[in-house]
C-alpha cells in the first residue's frame, strides 16, 4: 500500500488500496484521451478545456465568458459527446420564460370529464445542460437555474423532481457591453464553481482551425468516457487528501477578499463585496480535480495559485472608486494571491 492510497483510503474505510489506485490510473489514462479529444476540435483552448474538464469532475457548473465566434457552443457540445453525456441546449433570449426550462403544466381531461395537470419535462432534465447565451434572458428567467444548480431538482406545482446524474449547467455568456445583455444576479453567479474567460486563439491554433474545419467533412468527435465513470471521479477527487498548508492558503486567499475581513488596503477601498464560503468549497474541490487529471494524489500549492482567477472573478465586484482608479479584479486578484499564499 502506497502513501497516497493509504492516505485516500483515511477518508473512506470502505476503498481499499488497490481499488484506489486501479480507479486512478484508469482515470488519468481517460481523461488523457478526454482531452485530447476536446482539443483536436477547440483550437488554441488548452487551459480553457482543462478547466472545463476540472468544473466537471468536482461537479460543479461552469460559467464560459467571451464574445461571439470563440467556439464556446461547439465547446460545450464537443464535451458532451466525448463524456458520452445527455447534452441539451437551450438558447436563451429576451422572451424566454422559466417554464420554458423547467416544464409546463399541461391541462388534461380525464374520461368522467375531470380536469387536471400534468408536469411536462423540459430541457433542465438532462445529464449536461447548455445554457447558451444565459445573459441574454430576463432575470427572471436566469434564476428559474438556481433550484436546478444548487439542489440537483425542481418543484413545481409543490412536486419535487429529481435531476438525472450527474447533472452540470455549462452556460455561455457574452460580454455584459454588449447590446441585449442581462446580468446575472449575485447569487446565481455564486452557483458557478469557476468563471473560465475564453480568449481568441493565437495565431498558429487558428491557422491550424482554418486548414481542418474549412478542407473536406469534419469528422465528429467519439465518446471517450461515460457518466458512470465521470461519477466514480467525482467520488474520488471527494476522497483525496488535501495537506494542511493547502486549507490554510485557501482561507487566507478567501477571506482576505472580503472588504471587512482583509488586511489588504485595495480589498478595503476597491472591492464591494467578496466571495462567500462557497468559494472555499470551491477551491478544495477544483484543487483536487486539477491534482487528479495531473496524475497527482494530492493537489498543492501551486494548484490554489493556478485556480484563483476562474473561482474567484465572478465571486467579487469592485466599487465605483475602483472603476474610477482603473482597478481591475484581475489586479486585485493577482495581488491577493502574493501576499497572502
Amino acid at each position: 500500500m502506497t502513501k497516497d492510497s493509504a492516505q485516500i483510503m483515511s477518508f473512506n474505510p470502505t476503498l481499499d488500496a488497490a481499488e484506489a489506485e486501479a480507479l486512478a490510473e484508469e482515470l488519468g489514462d481517460r481523461f488523457v484521451k478526454a482531452r485530447e479529444a476536446i482539443s483536436s476540435f477547440i483550437f488554441g483552448q488548452k487551459s480553457v478545456v482543462d478547466q472545463v474538464l476540472i468544473t466537471l469532475l468536482a461537479g460543479g457548473n461552469g460559467l464560459l465568458i467571451g464574445v461571439p465566434g470563440l467556439a464556446k457552443t461547439r465547446l460545450v457540445d464537443t464535451f458532451g459527446t466525448v463524456l458520452g453525456m445527455d447534452t441539451k441546449r437551450i438558447q436563451f433570449t429576451p422572451d424566454l420564460m422559466p417554464g420554458d426550462i423547467v416544464g409546463p403544466e399541461v391541462p388534461e381531461e380525464a374520461d368522467d370529464g375531470r380536469r387536471t395537470f400534468r408536469f411536462i419535462k423540459g430541457p433542465v432534465f438532462c445529464q449536461l445542460l447548455m445554457a447558451d447565451e444565459i445573459n441574454r434572458a430576463s432575470p427572471r428567467t436566469q434564476s428559474a437555474l438556481l433550484q436546478a444548480m444548487q439542489e440537483r431538482h425542481v418543484t413545481v406545482a409543490g412536486q419535487r423532481y429529481d435531476l438525472p446524474k450527474p447533472f452540470h449547467v455549462l452556460a455561455t455568456q457574452n460580454p455584459l457591453e454588449q447590446e441585449g445583455t442581462y446580468p446575472l444576479p449575485e447569487a446565481q453567479l455564486d452557483r458557478f464553481l469557476m468563471q473560465v474567460d475564453v480568449g481568441y486563439p493565437d495565431r498558429e491554433a487558428e491557422n491550424l482551425m482554418l486548414m481542418r474545419t474549412t478542407v473536406g467533412d469534419e469528422k465528429p468527435p467519439q465518446a471517450v468516457l461515460n457518466p458512470e465513470i465521470l461519477i466514480k471521479a467525482q467520488a474520488l477527487v471527494r476522497r483525496l487528501p488535501v495537506g494542511e498548508k493547502v486549507v490554510q492558503a485557501i482561507l487566507g486567499l478567501v477571506r482576505s477578499g472580503r472588504p471587512d475581513d482583509s488586511a489588504s488596503e485595495t480589498v478595503r477601498n476597491f472591492v464591494a463585496w467578496g466571495p462567500s464560503p462557497r468559494a472555499s468549497q470551491a477551491f478544495m474541490l477544483a484543487i483536487r480535480a486539477r491534482a487528479l487529471i495531473e496524475g497527482r494524489f494530492a493537489p498543492s500549492i501551486d494548484d490554489v495559485i493556478a485556480l484563483a482567477h476562474p473561482i474567484l472573478r465572478h465571486r467579487m465586484a469592485l466599487n465605483f472608486s475602483a472603476r474610477a482608479e482603473g482597478a481591475t479584479i484581475r489586479q486585485v486578484i493577482d495581488g491577493l494571491c502574493q501576499a497572502y499564499i
